[in-house]
């Protein structure tokens, strides 16, 4: 089912939670709304359930405008942080919840309900759990049942609001990749809300990134690091390092000399380059800079945190010669691109200048 959001617009006293949201959401889309704590994330979604009101603006699902429509018939299946599961019930009557409380003319039957819920907990992969209780099962268990329990009542529509903050790490990443094949298999359009950025470039087709109430770029998780917006999509999303500069004659030079000038082509004036660590390799011999660190990233690539006049970078380690870093090892540093905006928020990819040595 499609989603279509225009201009809408949600108030707490003189603060605007949601000012002139727009999004169009296709049918069977997995979309990430992310942003930081307090940019109206979870506002959105309460108001695409029904759960919150707009004083402008409007919702509409498969064309038809959600205003004066409750929740209940919206058609939605919501999944919330805590899974909001009923400890007094099994998982099987958890599941069952939604489709018993049905008006009377759209309740099944009790054989119905059960081979409803039976097919669901196959679905999600623990037919084992029907008779436990909540707190006798695991939490990425407990966001199953919390799934399943959406799923019942066969939503056009699925919410999630942050459904992985209560995970651990190893349980999170498993737990999401299922989800999004289950996303899949099923056809649903599903909108996930979250400050995660890993978990929205993961699992989402496109990303809408909020910044105090307001879609500041909605773009598949590829555009938001090639092509970021806004300084703030470019600062946001992903590890980035701001660094401070001055752009002349179309040459960026930084505040800090052990930073190799980039070529750019801004107008003159204050610029702000924004550098990932893939971007930035440290190199033996004499530069300005020091290793300060080394890590080694899951995917078994070797990092160095760099310190640069006051700066500290996260940079990728040149590999010849070999074994040359070791913490307080001095190091100059290549730039490889970067994403820079000058004052007037113009952006432009940064490259280096080939007349600069690299340090």
């Amino acid at each position: 089912m499609t989603v279509s959001v225009g201009g809408l617009v949600r108030r707490f006293g003189p603060t605007a939670a949601l000012d002139g949201v727009s999004l169009e959401i296709a049918e069977g889309e997995f979309v990430a709304v992310l942003g930081p704590s307090g940019s109206g994330k979870s506002t959105l979604l309460r108001v695409l359930a029904g759960l919150d009101g707009s004083e402008a603006g409007e919702v509409r699902i498969a064309g038809r405008v959600m205003t004066g429509v409750p929740a209940r018939e919206r058609g939605i299946g919501v999944v919330f942080q805590n899974y909001a599961l009923f400890r007094h019930m099994t998982v099987f009557e958890n599941v069952a919840f939604g489709l018993r409380v049905r008006p009377r003319a759209l309740r099944p039957g009790r054989a119905e309900v059960a081979r409803r819920v039976r097919e669901l907990l196959e679905l999600v992969q623990i037919p084992e759990l029907e008779r436990r209780y909540p707190d006798q099962v695991s939490g990425g268990q407990r966001q199953r049942v919390a799934l399943a329990r959406a799923l019942a009542i066969e939503p056009r529509l699925l919410l999630l609001d942050e459904p992985f903050g209560a995970l651990d790490a190893l349980v999170r990443r498993e737990v999401r990749r299922w989800l999004r094949g289950l996303h899949d298999r099923i056809g649903l359009t599903t909108i996930l809300v979250t400050h995660d950025q890993e978990e929205a470039m993961e699992l989402a087709d496109r990303v809408a990134v909020l910044e105090r109430g307001r879609v500041v770029q909605f773009d598949p998780p590829a555009m938001l690091l090639s092509a970021p917006a806004t300084p703030f999509v470019a600062g946001f999303v992903g590890e980035v390092a701001r660094l401070s500069g001055m752009v002349c004659g179309g040459v960026l030079r930084f505040a800090v000399s052990a930073l190799p000038p980039l070529r750019v082509e801004l107008p003159d004036g204050p610029a702000t380059a924004f550098l990932r660590p893939r971007e930035a390799e440290a190199l033996p011999g004499p530069g300005g800079a020091a290793i300060r660190l080394l890590r080694a990233t899951a995917e078994g690539e070797l990092r160095a945190v760099v310190e640069a006049g006051g700066v500290t970078l996260d940079t990728l380690l040149a590999p010849d010669p070999p074994g040359w870093a070791a913490r307080g090892a001095p190091c100059r540093l290549r730039i490889a691109s970067a994403q820079v905006f000058g004052a007037d928020g113009a952006r432009a990819l940064a490259r280096p200048h080939a007349a600069e040595p690299a340090w």
